[in-house]
């Protein structure tokens, strides 16, 4: 846990040199964005049934890989 203070410490001194008021502003919008995106999701319950089929299909190997699914893809849309 030292090493966050230590990091957060170095970031509040850089943070305090900082004259630019663009640039803080832009800080201070990324720095923002990135809390917000920490918040709690609700789901449905049917994007709740759609990752536990997920999961299904991953315990039982019905998986495909991310470069097959392309070829699958790309394939399709010829046909259309």
């Amino acid at each position: 846990m030292a090493t966050v203070d230590k990091i957060r410490n170095g970031l509040i001194d850089k943070i305090l040199s900082i004259n630019d008021k663009d640039f803080l502003e832009a800080l201070d919008k990324l720095i923002s964005s990135s809390t917000s995106q920490s918040e709690i999701v609700s789901l449905t319950k049917e994007q709740k049934e759609m990752l536990q089929m997920s999961e299904g299909d991953i315990e039982n190997g019905r998986l495909i890989s991310h470069e097959a699914m392309v070829k699958r893809n790309l394939e399709w849309l010829k046909e259309l």
